[in-house]
């Protein structure tokens, strides 16, 4: 009996029977029959009014019984002298790089704690490329990369110069800091050293694994999903806020590895308490298998030894804070302050040294114990699996960051504890050549290299690595789209109507239709997208096992398990994480899918800016929809919810094309070049493009407008007469366009001002080739200098005005570019609620605030006098002494 409840027991006897009765369960009717009468017992505590433990949790020590391990295979001695070897070369990497440049740093003491859980997945569990199935894909901890290039160097996959330029990207020679797979297109799969986002992009990764495999679109055999991060990055919303999907969908091809080294930054992660056990309940409770992985093999005898379970009671007394200080302050120490604490336990330990204490090891330190619960892992069904693996920080770097609280900025090791690591580990390195920082690599014919080889031969070829290609789709062209080009004969309808109309023509290419996957964070019905609930069905793991109540509808809630539509629920970040799986399933699973993620523009990169943000690190292909855009047209839903900004965050992506289209045939033109540059060209682009709810009628495509369009400008019409000697540039963009037009008519009639009208489409993409063509003609200063794209546009003709129903940085941006005067009107400040005329006065965005600022422009150029602006500012009733809606 091994219980530590007996010792605070007012009945030792009637615990002893239900305990006997218990292991009588076990021995003869197995596990399962065990679990159903616990739960019977807890159904019946409950409904008696019994209190029940919040979560669940089990004693402090391994879940895998000794005895129940699985052996491994291999070579232990081997991999204990390739892990050493890779372990020296990580932390000569990152020593080097900062005696040549201290201010490059670099990250050691996570991944000497991680070692061993790293090793052991890629000697026995990590699989390449070259097998009947795709590679499984690993999330690894950002902060251990030195560790995996160490790897891969001694693999003959990096060479010295590469190490030697550790962080030293800018010319190409070097690694990159973290997992980059746009520095590393050929490596890294994923970026996840922003805490927080690997948990969550694998969980949806499995998730969306399990989708194209219910569809048929790809058999993902048992291809696993690999998440390593720290238990201090469990502090991150993102690592544990989509853990019930993956409870709740059964993502059996999910494994966490959570590396408990009880350290944070900056000091122990629960100095108080025990985030092993905290975690444990956590996951327990969201449905996953929990294997807990903390003491090693040595600590074995004593547990055969702890037959009144003292010691597994003092393991649960021992805050975190008190395991850090054992291993910070030695044998001693720990003999004093642990096993002290109960004269039994001293007693156990009487005949040990304090070194054979101090030596008592860690279950992530220990390759037994790791393999046994990977091998756990990776077989267990119909759950995921999280390990939860107990370390050391620093592990083996002794005083010089051993469960140090500064262990993390660590980044060189003093000359003694660099000697100290070199011993601990066998490094066949002199004192003489120590102070050098040599890199190690075992011969090419040696064992080592030889069993190294073998190991990955066996698990299908190297890793990391990543798949640059892919097959290229036959896209529609744009004749497809010509009910959108065509206008819409005078009946009114909204941008968001015009893209669902050219979504529908994608779903239903003959080629292609398979691959879009609509992606919605339950908005379907406000951008009228319920009728693709029948026509493509939602995605359920377990298909719909109820009848909806709206059945009898044509629109009805159609949920199956090969639905092709994505509805995530009201969270924008696992929908994002969704498309992000898919916009990169091209390079992860060798399979061009094209996501479509249509949500609010407001919680689209203002929400998840750090997941689009790694979505161009990812090079990931597809669309975003920013539905409902603008900081006056979603006129009634006010501050929170209205966007004026999006695509000025948009704009610091790279890779990220991004378009605010007004009329249907601008939307047709940009997507089907979305999908032509995306998907038949491959390039590592992705289009963000923002519809707004606004209905009006939409003109048939003026002829050889398409290439203004994908430009970001055109001339949309003139108003000229001879007779009228001024003239003024007009630009608009979205629904604000509109505005514009009718701005041009006033001062045409009202004025005598001639106006060319221009839809933006791209203000992002016209500063892009604008800073082009300026950088071309700096570093070719005595060539003839080339013309910005919105120069020869404009080309002076007059001053220019910009209204949009978004920030004015937005419009402002072209600035350099424009010749002459250039006024821009936007929407900076809060949104509120109102109609959309009363907002787009308050916002001086409209018509009349068109005319007077473009007056404005015209009398400062000295074309007119400074009195017709004031007479068309008394004309349309507008307030001198109006507050600026930046400030109120």
């Amino acid at each position: 009996m091994t219980e530590q409840h007996i010792l605070e027991d007012i009945d030792p006897i009637e615990t002893k029977e239900w305990i006997d009765a218990l292991e009588s369960v076990l021995r003869e009717e197995g596990p399962d029959r065990a679990q159903y009468i616990l739960n019977r017992l807890t159904g019946e505590a409950s409904k008696a009014g019994t209190s029940l433990p919040a979560s669940i949790t089990t004693p402090y020590r391994n879940t895998i019984a000794p005895e129940d391990e699985a052996p491994l295979p291999g070579d232990i001695f081997m991999e204990r002298r390739i892990r050493s070897i890779i372990r020296w070369n990580a932390l000569a990497m990152v020593m080097k790089a900062n005696r040549a440049d201290s201010t490059l740093g670099g990250h050691i003491t996570s991944f000497s704690s991680a070692a061993t859980l790293y090793d052991i997945g890629f000697n026995h569990f990590f699989r390449g490329n070259d097998g009947k199935q795709e590679a499984d894909m690993v999330f690894f901890q950002g902060h251990i990369s030195p560790g995996i290039y160490a790897r891969s160097y001694i693999e003959g996959r990096l060479t010295d110069e590469q190490l030697d330029n550790f962080r030293r990207e800018v010319d190409g020679k070097g690694i990159s800091s973290y997992p980059h797979p746009w520095l590393m297109p050929d490596y890294w799969q994923f970026p996840t050293v922003s805490m927080g986002l690997g948990p969550l992009q694998a969980i949806y990764q499995a998730h969306v694994m399990k989708y194209q495999h219910s569809r048929g679109l790809i058999d993902q055999g048992d291809r696993k999903v690999w998440a390593f991060l720290g238990d201090g990055e469990c502090d991150e919303p993102e690592s544990l806020g989509a853990i019930a999907l993956a409870g709740r969908e059964k993502l059996d091809n999910l494994i966490f590895v959570i590396n408990c080294n009880l350290q944070r930054l900056d000091g122990p992660v629960r100095g108080n308490s025990k985030i092993v056990q905290e975690l444990e309940g956590v996951f327990r409770g969201a449905g996953w298998n929990v294997v807990k992985c903390l003491w090693g093999r040595h600590w074995d005898p004593l547990f055969e030894k702890d037959t009144k379970g003292l010691l597994v009671k003092r393991m649960n007394e021992v805050c975190d804070g008190e395991l850090q200080n054992y291993k910070a302050n030695g044998g001693a120490y720990t003999r004093e302050h642990f096993f002290g604490k109960y004269p039994e336990l001293l007693e156990m330990v009487k005949d040990m040294t304090d070194d054979e204490i101090m030596n008592l090891n860690r279950g992530g330190h220990d390759p037994y114990k790791v393999y046994a619960a990977y091998k756990e892992a990776t077989s267990h069904k119909g759950q995921p699996t999280v390990v939860l693996a107990q370390t050391v920080k620093g592990y083996g770097m002794f005083k010089a960051a051993e469960a140090q609280n500064t262990a993390h900025q660590t980044k060189k090791l003093d000359e003694e504890s660099l000697a100290q690591f070199r011993d601990k580990f066998g490094i066949p390195i002199s004192d003489e050549e120590l102070k050098d920082l040599p890199y190690y690599k075992p011969a090419e014919d040696s064992p080592e290299m030889q069993y190294l080889r073998s190991r990955r031969k066996e698990l299908h070829g190297d890793f990391p690595i990543r798949r640059r290609d892919c097959e290229a789709l036959e896209v529609p062209s744009l004749e497809a789209f010509k009910a959108q080009i065509a206008g819409t004969k005078g009946r009114e309808i909204s941008t968001t109507m015009a893209f669902v109309r050219a979504l529908n023509v994608m779903v239903k290419d003959k080629q292609i239709g398979p691959r879009v996957v609509p992606i919605l964070a339950d908005e379907a019905r406000t951008f009228g997208m319920e009728g693709m609930f029948r026509q493509l069905g939602i995605y359920s793991s377990e298909g719909q096992r109820y009848t909806p109540h709206d059945h009898t509808q044509i629109m009805y809630y159609k949920e199956s398990q090969d639905g092709q539509i994505l509805q995530e629920g009201i969270n924008e970040a696992g929908a994002f994480s969704s498309w992000l799986a898919l916009a990169t399933s091209y390079s992860n699973s060798n399979l061009p899918m094209i996501p479509v993620y249509i949500y609010y523009s407001m919680f689209g990169f203002q929400r998840v800016g750090d997941l689009a943000w790694a979505a161009g690190d990812s090079q990931a292909r597809g669309f975003l929809i920013g539905a409902t855009a603008g900081r006056t047209t979603l006129n009634g839903e006010g501050l929170q919810h209205e966007d004026g900004h999006s695509h000025i965050l948009a704009g610091t992506i790279p890779n990220c094309i991004s378009y605010d289209p007004t009329y249907s045939y601008e939307v047709a033109v940009i997507v089907q070049d979305g999908l032509r540059r995306m998907y038949k060209e491959k390039e590592s682009v992705f289009y963000y493009l923002t519809v707004m709810n606004e209905n009006y009628a939409h003109e048939d495509m003026p002829e050889g407008v398409e290439d203004g369009i994908l430009k970001g400008m055109y001339k949309l019409k003139s108003h000229t007469k001879k007779t009228h000697k001024k003239q003024v540039q007009l630009l608009g963009s979205g629904v604000i366009l509109r505005e514009v037009e009718a701005a041009a008519e006033i001062l045409f009639n009202d004025f005598g001002v001639n106006s060319d009208v221009w839809s933006v489409t791209s203000f992002n993409e016209l500063r892009r080739e604008g800073l082009d063509a300026s950088r071309w003609n700096m570093l070719h200063p005595e060539a003839d200098q080339r013309q910005s794209y919105v120069e020869t546009c404009l080309d002076g003709k007059g001053p220019v005005i910009a209204s949009t129903d978004h920030m004015k940085l937005f419009a402002d941006q072209i600035r350099p570019f424009v010749k002459g005067t250039y006024n821009v009107l936007g929407t900076d400040g809060f949104g509120r609620s109102d109609t959309r005329a009363q907002l787009r006065h308050f916002f001086e965005i409209n018509r009349y605030w068109v005319v007077v600022s473009a007056l404005n422009a015209l009398a400062k150029d000295g074309v007119i006098d400074a009195s017709v602006v004031s007479e068309a500012i008394a004309k349309f009733g507008l307030d001198p002494e109006k507050p600026n809606p930046v400030i109120c």
